[in-house]
């Protein structure tokens, strides 16, 4: 059985970040590293992916840039960095058996999904905000973008995977992140074409409180909203996430492995189930939502609703760390000023600034 191949321009990118934070030439981090020129090389430009480096190598690399002083905050995004370019190689050149697709093996993050959009439209990451330098005399890119013969043809092949995904016993999980992921093509034909595809799975919308399809619904809204239709993600917050506890502990648990406040990848979506909130720190949960909330209709109707889940559940939060509770009552407190948010979420919101300023 073969394997997808892998691709190596994003991690390779980083990898070249990573030098140029100490800072280094090729040839002094190729020396300092042990590796001959060429190695280094060919990890920077993705020829030699890190991903098919051993794993020991790979873990005393990492532990190298560390002590050579490379900034942690992007020596950290190695992995996501990795996975994107698994991700690419995948849908690039695909396998007989979409069963090996890295989409149906794991449950990907943030920082993964922002990898994938700094190589399919250029966008930075928020992580590295400060750490990219702009456009550069000579051959170096300044990001790792994808030619945009490759990125229609990622997209294409994306878009089909998610069709035959759809079919029995293709795999919900490799459907809906198949499917999420095409959201991020900004061409109007691939703009409709999946709204047309998560227009066709609203039915799992309609359903309230949890169920089976909770993580397909909640995907599909999210995607929608990034369209451009925030309303089926405040139709979902009000009918399958309000008042249901599993949906809320669902909620919660998957927040935390999207900010990567869980430590182990996650080959399903039973992760969520956990109604004991067991396997990742609140603290780290609320840092992630404090400085990576998103203000554009509807997300911030879903930051609104968990923020206020997540005190609801941690009344002690304001008091674990003072700092970080007045940083985001100062951050309510300028949404419920600008008025962007539904009636329900002001009304949390509401809730979450006078519980932060009332217990700091």
């Amino acid at each position: 059985m073969v394997k997808p191949p892998v691709r190596g321009t994003v991690a390779g990118f980083v990898l070249r970040l990573a030098r140029e934070s100490i800072p280094r030439t090729q040839v002094s981090m190729a020396e300092a590293l042990a590796v001959d020129l060429g190695t280094m090389q060919g990890w920077e430009s993705g020829r030699r992916p890190l991903a098919n480096v051993k794993a020991g190598a790979l873990l005393a690399l990492r532990r190298r840039l560390g002590v050579l002083g490379a900034d942690p905050a992007v020596v950290g995004l190695l992995d996501a960095a990795m996975d994107a370019d698994q991700i690419i190689g995948a849908s690039l050149e695909p396998a007989d058996d979409i069963g090996l697709h890295p989409l149906a093996t794991w449950v990907h993050t943030r920082d993964t999904a922002h990898m994938l959009a700094w190589a399919l439209n250029g966008v930075a990451p928020p992580a590295l905000t400060g750490r990219v330098t702009g456009p550069r005399r000579g051959p170096a890119a300044a990001a790792p973008l994808l030619a945009s013969e490759d990125r229609a043809l990622f997209f294409d092949r994306l878009r089909r995977t998610a069709e035959v995904a759809r079919r029995p016993g293709g795999g919900t999980l490799l459907h809906r992140q198949a499917l999420y992921l095409a959201s991020y093509d900004r061409g109007p034909e691939a703009a409709a074409w999946t709204a047309l595809a998560l227009h066709a799975r609203r039915g799992v919308l309609a359903r309230r409180g949890w169920s089976e399809h909770w993580a397909e619904a909640r995907s599909t809204a999210t995607a929608l909203a990034r369209l451009g239709d925030p309303q089926p993600l405040l139709d979902f917050i009000e009918r399958s996430l309000a008042g249901d506890d599993t949906a809320e502990a669902a909620n919660l648990n998957y927040w935390a492995y999207w900010l990567g406040g869980v430590r182990l990848p996650q080959s399903d979506d039973q992760f969520m189930r956990d109604r004991q909130l067991t396997g990742w720190d609140p603290v780290t949960l609320l840092r992630g939502l404090t400085h990576g909330m998103h203000q554009a209709p509807g997300y911030v109707d879903l930051y609104a609703h968990t923020l206020w889940a997540l005190l609801a559940a941690h009344p002690w939060l304001p008091q674990a760390s003072p700092p970080l509770a007045r940083d985001l009552a100062q951050r309510t407190g300028r949404l419920l000023d600008e008025g962007v948010a539904s009636g329900r979420a002001r009304h949390e919101l509401d809730t979450v600034h006078y519980v932060l300023r009332d217990r700091t």
